[in-house]
């Protein structure tokens, strides 16, 4: 054997409480190094290449021949050391040739009877000047999803909007039609919606809990937070309304548990406190953040001491959670719930998510577009639901996707979990969808490092945590989080 050479790119090491943790960063799976393996990790890590008189030199009287010869062939294996002499070779670009959709939104109404301010759509309105879906473009849209869904037992539904609720109507004709039709090709069908919880009433309630949808509610915390942004369409705060709702929500709802989705802007940053209200005293069975960074409105955007600030705050509520799960219970935090759930499964994303693979959006007149957000943009749209997807047009842009190589994300320790990060997110902050979300890539590279310290001490304490939590939640999910292997 000649002279090897690491990958750097490849393996990443983090000391966790005297456990050296090896992420193997191709796939996302952790490693604890033994003895002889931090030797020669550490030893190729002070060495540009070590040929065997090197290794026997620095290693030879503290390791025996074979135990150093079998490290060896398993970081060649995992593709951590390659042959110095020899060029590293690009990741292929996996080719696209069918869409195989799991999930298909409809955006049924572009009006809101909200004004939030950092809503990322700029051209929302009120409910009756809002552009409706109609049912034929919705049936269309559901037999697009059939038909690209072939090989597939189950299915998904998602309404959006604007506000959904205030399309109830084809709502109600969508779950009608879907229910049986799907029934009829052996498939079953799962119905989600995210709303501002405004419109909700008993009978709504109860209607979606026959119907088992996967209902999140769109909410900022306590009555201060909550309507410092989000304002009806007069300018009236709508936390006490939203509450009422809520409270109602989780009382009468039994089908699947219900999750609240945070914006954090500027000004609105408590992670702690927010989440100790929306779980703990309204009752939620998740609260996920999502810091505002490209809204249509800078002034509400985090600027990078505010995001730096409201991650550190994740990050100690993450602590918080840690400390829960070691004693086998949940917080209730999707933020971590996420971040764990790609450690423990060892995440391999080529694209950064399932948009114009498993999942598409459709708008009022059937275009079809990359996701939810990309609607009323001025991004290309990949088809109609009645003339069906342009798979060659999507076909491009995934294989595109693939390769952020001329971004620096080949070279990322985190490229397997962020893939270059949400295209919207970086076509409104950068006019790119293919650009990385720069301002995310430090901190989400030193998120994933706390993930990692955070899964090896639930391990180490409480292993059962993450059958007993993490797999039934992916199980009961709504959207599947489609990625090119």
């Amino acid at each position: 054997m000649g002279a090897l050479t690491l990958i750097r790119h490849n393996a990443h090491r983090v000391d966790v409480d005297g456990h050296a943790m090896l992420m193997h960063v191709p796939t996302t799976s952790l490693f604890e190094l033994d003895g002889v393996a931090r030797d020669v990790y550490d030893l190729f890590r002070r060495s540009s290449a070590v040929d065997p008189d090197v290794m026997r030199a620095e290693l030879g009287a503290h390791h025996a021949p074979d135990t150093l010869a079998d490290c060896l062939q398993s970081f060649l294996a995992l593709d951590i050391l390659r042959d110095a002499e020899t060029p590293e070779m690009p990741r292929p670009i996996a080719k696209v040739e069918e869409i195989p959709l799991s999930t298909i939104i409809l955006n049924v109404n572009t009006g809101c009877n909200l004004a939030c301010t950092y809503c990322y759509k700029e051209d929302l309105t009120t409910p009756a000047k809002g552009q409706k879906m109609g049912f034929q473009t919705a049936r269309a849209s559901f037999e697009l999803l059939l038909k690209q869904a072939h090989a597939r037992d189950r299915v998904n539904v998602v309404f959006f909007g604007g506000e959904p609720l205030s399309n109830m109507t084809l709502i109600r004709e969508v779950v009608a039609y879907a229910l049986p039709r799907a029934a009829e090709l052996g498939k079953t069908v799962d119905f989600s919606l995210t709303t501002n919880a405004t419109l909700l009433t008993p009978e709504l309630v109860d209607w979606f809990d026959a119907h088992r949808f996967a209902l999140t509610v769109s909410m900022d915390g306590p009555k201060a937070l909550h309507d410092a942004n989000r304002k009806t369409v007069g300018g009236k705060g709508t936390y006490d309304l939203v509450a009422r709702n809520v409270r109602m929500l989780l009382a009468r709802y039994r089908s699947r548990p219900v999750g609240v989705r945070v914006t954090l802007t500027r000004g609105v940053t408590d992670v702690i406190g927010i989440h100790d209200h929306l779980k703990n005293e309204l009752g939620f069975h998740e609260v996920g953040f999502g810091p505002a960074t490209s809204g249509p409105i800078a002034v509400f955007n985090l600027d990078d001491a505010a995001l730096k600030s409201a991650f550190e705050d994740m990050k100690t509520l993450g602590r918080r959670y840690v400390e829960a799960a070691c004693r086998g219970e949940n917080i209730g935090f999707s933020n971590m719930h996420q971040l764990l759930t790609d450690i423990a499964q060892g995440t391999k994303k080529a694209v950064p998510c399932g948009a114009g693979l498993g999942m598409l959006a459709v708008d009022k007149e059937g275009e079809l577009h990359l996701c939810h957000r990309f609607v009323g943009s001025n991004q290309p749209t990949y088809g109609n639901v009645e003339t069906g997807i342009d798979i060659p047009k999507l076909a491009g842009f995934i294989e595109t996707a693939q390769d952020r190589s001329a971004f620096g994300c080949k070279t990322c320790r985190i490229r397997s979990i962020c893939a270059g990060g949400c295209y919207h997110e970086s076509y409104a902050r950068q006019g790119d969808p293919f650009a990385p979300v720069w301002h995310y890539c430090d901190l989400m590279r030193d998120w994933v490092d706390f993930g990692i310290e955070s899964y090896v001490r639930i391990m180490q304490a409480n292993p059962s945590f993450f059958r007993s939590q993490l797999e039934p939640r992916i199980t009961r999910s709504g959207p599947a989080r489609e990625v090119l292997q």
